[in-house]
């Protein structure tokens, strides 16, 4: 396998691998999301609190509850290889929310009022069992609050 080939195989792993956390969140699948990260990966969330290893991010939204409802789209996703099995991602997130409890409609289900866009900045290793996240640093940039 040439380089090029390779170093692209690397890129596409390394998106869907931030893909899959925020899908992860959004099942929301807490187990799923927190071995997504290294065992000591480090995630500093919006809020400034710091969550480090993947019992600790597990237990944080596990305690989350079953009634939030997010969508979190990613877009202008970017990243960047270093050395070998090493690599920074960034990328700008839509978070949408609402509750579970809220009757569906054809339409889906209302959603809160507020609307986010945020970034993840990620460090990636690749380990054993694939690429984790290292250190993911999750920011909101904007919010609205709109009409319902």
């Amino acid at each position: 396998m040439n380089d090029a080939l390779e170093r692209l195989r690397a890129e596409s792993d390394c998106r869907d691998l931030v893909l899959a956390a925020a899908a992860a969140v959004d099942a929301p699948d807490p187990d799923a999301f927190a071995a997504l990260f290294a065992p000591d990966g480090v995630l500093e969330r919006p809020d400034g609190s710091r969550l480090g290893g993947r019992e600790a991010i597990r237990a944080a939204y596990a305690a989350r509850g079953s009634e939030r409802l997010t969508r979190h789209l990613i877009t202008n996703h970017v990243v960047r290889l270093g050395e070998p099995g090493s690599a920074t991602s960034h990328c700008s997130v839509l978070l949408w929310s609402g509750r579970r409890s809220d009757p569906a409609a054809p339409q889906g289900r209302p959603a809160d009022a507020r609307q986010q866009v945020g970034e993840f900045d990620d460090v990636l290793v690749r380990l054993d069992e694939g690429w984790r996240i290292a250190r993911r640093s999750a920011r909101f940039v904007l919010c609205r609050d709109v009409a319902g």
